[in-house]
């Protein structure tokens, strides 16, 4: 996917946490009298539960923004237990995004990219944008659907594409 401007990674970035806050929501009235428990749920055993996926799609974004506006990029928790703290990371995120100023040519510049154990990458904003954030979002914002459809919450790609509902007409014919 190519992202032409930090306008339009921000529009993504925000109409998709969106759709991770409805999935959310249908997966909490999927679950009634379980709490917050389905936050724990996940794919296979080796892999982080639901909750984690959500910390870990808002820390593209996130990180992101906090990067476009020249502050350190920080990760979220991971240990999200309840509803009420998922939805907040959602909130606070699109909040970042909303409050990035940065044009363009910040996508030229170059980004430090730490990827632990003394490892890095040096990339531009593309770079970083297209190659790590893109990929990374989409991964984990799949999963916690994966993860939701699998723990049979009705959901399918509508809910997935909501963000084309206000695109949607009926045909005259």
């Amino acid at each position: 996917m190519s992202v032409s401007s930090i306008a339009s990674a921000v529009e993504i970035f925000t109409t998709r946490l969106s759709t991770l806050e409805h999935l959310l929501k249908t997966g909490a009235t999927h679950f009634p009298g379980d709490g917050d428990a389905y936050l724990a749920k996940r794919l296979a055993v080796d892999m982080h539960p639901l909750g984690t996926q959500v910390a870990f799609t808002c820390n593209q974004p996130r990180n992101f923004s906090l990067w476009l506006n020249g502050a350190p990029t920080i990760d979220l928790d991971p240990h999200v237990e309840s509803l009420a703290t998922a939805l907040r990371y959602i909130e606070e995120t699109k909040d970042l995004l909303r409050a990035v100023t940065a044009d363009d040519a910040a996508l030229s510049t170059q980004k430090r990219l730490e990827l632990g154990a003394g490892l890095y990458a040096d990339l531009t904003g593309h770079q970083y944008l297209h190659d790590f954030l893109m990929p990374n979002f989409y991964f984990h914002l799949v999963t916690a659907y994966a993860i939701l459809r699998m723990s049979g919450v009705q959901i399918g790609k509508r809910d997935y594409m909501v963000h084309l509902i206000p695109h949607v007409t009926r045909s005259a014919t």
